[in-house]
Protein backbone atom coordinates (compact mmCIF):
# COMPACT_ATOMS: atom_id res chain seq x y z
CA UNK A 1 0.00 0.00 0.00
CA UNK A 2 1.11 3.72 -0.59
CA UNK A 3 2.60 5.52 2.00
CA UNK A 4 1.72 9.02 3.15
CA UNK A 5 4.15 10.89 5.17
CA UNK A 6 1.91 12.30 7.60
CA UNK A 7 3.08 13.95 10.88
CA UNK A 8 -0.20 13.69 13.03
CA UNK A 9 -0.70 13.60 16.75
CA UNK A 10 -1.40 10.23 18.29
CA UNK A 11 -2.00 8.06 21.50
CA UNK A 12 -1.15 4.62 21.91
CA UNK A 13 -2.63 2.01 24.26
CA UNK A 14 -1.00 -1.55 24.50
CA UNK A 15 -3.49 -4.01 25.40
CA UNK A 16 -3.13 -5.97 28.66
CA UNK A 17 -0.94 -2.99 30.12
CA UNK A 18 -1.72 -1.31 32.76
CA UNK A 19 0.34 2.17 31.54
CA UNK A 20 -1.14 5.31 30.16
CA UNK A 21 -1.86 5.89 27.00
CA UNK A 22 1.84 6.66 25.43
CA UNK A 23 1.85 9.85 23.35
CA UNK A 24 3.67 10.23 19.57
CA UNK A 25 3.35 11.53 16.21
CA UNK A 26 3.04 9.43 12.89
CA UNK A 27 5.84 9.38 10.98
CA UNK A 28 3.71 7.60 7.74
CA UNK A 29 0.31 6.33 7.33
CA UNK A 30 -1.47 3.89 5.16
CA UNK A 31 -4.42 2.43 4.21
CA UNK A 32 -3.29 -0.71 6.05
CA UNK A 33 -0.45 0.33 8.36
CA UNK A 34 0.79 3.26 10.91
CA UNK A 35 4.35 3.98 11.65
CA UNK A 36 5.57 5.80 14.62
CA UNK A 37 8.30 6.35 17.07
CA UNK A 38 8.01 5.65 20.81
CA UNK A 39 10.06 6.07 24.07
CA UNK A 40 9.78 2.42 25.09
CA UNK A 41 9.40 -0.62 23.30
CA UNK A 42 6.58 -2.91 22.30
CA UNK A 43 6.22 -6.61 21.21
CA UNK A 44 5.81 -7.82 17.97
CA UNK A 45 2.62 -9.43 17.64
CA UNK A 46 1.02 -7.19 20.30
CA UNK A 47 -2.58 -5.92 19.88
CA UNK A 48 -2.52 -1.92 20.21
CA UNK A 49 -5.00 0.86 19.81
CA UNK A 50 -4.13 4.16 18.16
CA UNK A 51 -6.24 7.04 18.17
CA UNK A 52 -5.46 10.04 15.55
CA UNK A 53 -6.86 13.17 14.33
CA UNK A 54 -6.61 14.23 10.72
CA UNK A 55 -6.85 18.41 10.42
CA UNK A 56 -8.99 19.96 8.40
CA UNK A 57 -5.85 20.94 6.03
CA UNK A 58 -6.17 16.77 4.91
CA UNK A 59 -9.96 16.06 5.62
CA UNK A 60 -10.52 19.50 3.47
CA UNK A 61 -13.82 19.78 6.22
CA UNK A 62 -13.82 19.74 9.91
CA UNK A 63 -10.91 17.46 11.70
CA UNK A 64 -11.76 13.96 11.61
CA UNK A 65 -10.47 11.57 14.67
CA UNK A 66 -9.84 7.84 13.77
CA UNK A 67 -9.68 4.57 16.68
CA UNK A 68 -8.06 1.69 15.51
CA UNK A 69 -6.78 -1.50 16.29
CA UNK A 70 -3.81 -2.93 15.15
CA UNK A 71 -0.97 -5.71 15.62
CA UNK A 72 2.45 -4.77 16.07
CA UNK A 73 4.60 -6.24 12.95
CA UNK A 74 7.63 -4.59 13.05
CA UNK A 75 9.81 -2.89 15.97
CA UNK A 76 13.50 -1.20 14.67
CA UNK A 77 15.84 -1.36 17.35
CA UNK A 78 17.05 1.80 17.71
CA UNK A 79 20.94 3.47 18.53
CA UNK A 80 21.58 4.79 21.88
CA UNK A 81 19.63 7.09 23.21
CA UNK A 82 17.16 7.01 20.17
CA UNK A 83 13.60 6.53 19.94
CA UNK A 84 12.10 3.02 19.07
CA UNK A 85 10.34 2.93 15.70
CA UNK A 86 6.93 0.64 15.53
CA UNK A 87 4.88 -0.40 12.44
CA UNK A 88 1.81 -1.70 13.18
CA UNK A 89 -1.08 -3.20 10.32
CA UNK A 90 -4.63 -1.47 11.43
CA UNK A 91 -6.64 -4.52 11.60
CA UNK A 92 -10.36 -2.55 12.13
CA UNK A 93 -10.68 1.10 12.96
CA UNK A 94 -14.09 3.57 13.69
CA UNK A 95 -14.65 7.13 13.34
CA UNK A 96 -14.98 9.00 16.39
CA UNK A 97 -17.65 11.57 17.34
CA UNK A 98 -16.03 15.10 18.39
CA UNK A 99 -17.68 16.47 21.42
CA UNK A 100 -19.82 18.96 20.48
CA UNK A 101 -18.70 22.91 20.32
CA UNK A 102 -19.64 24.50 23.79
CA UNK A 103 -21.72 26.97 22.17
CA UNK A 104 -23.98 24.12 20.81
CA UNK A 105 -24.61 22.52 23.88
CA UNK A 106 -25.80 26.35 25.42
CA UNK A 107 -28.02 26.44 22.31
CA UNK A 108 -29.43 22.76 23.04
CA UNK A 109 -30.45 23.92 26.59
Amino acid sequence: MRRFDMRLPASVKVDGVALDELLTETQNVSARGVFFYLDRPLTEGSNIEVTLTFPPHITRTDSVRVRFRARVIRVETPLPASRIGVAAMIEEYEFLRSAPAPELLDEMR
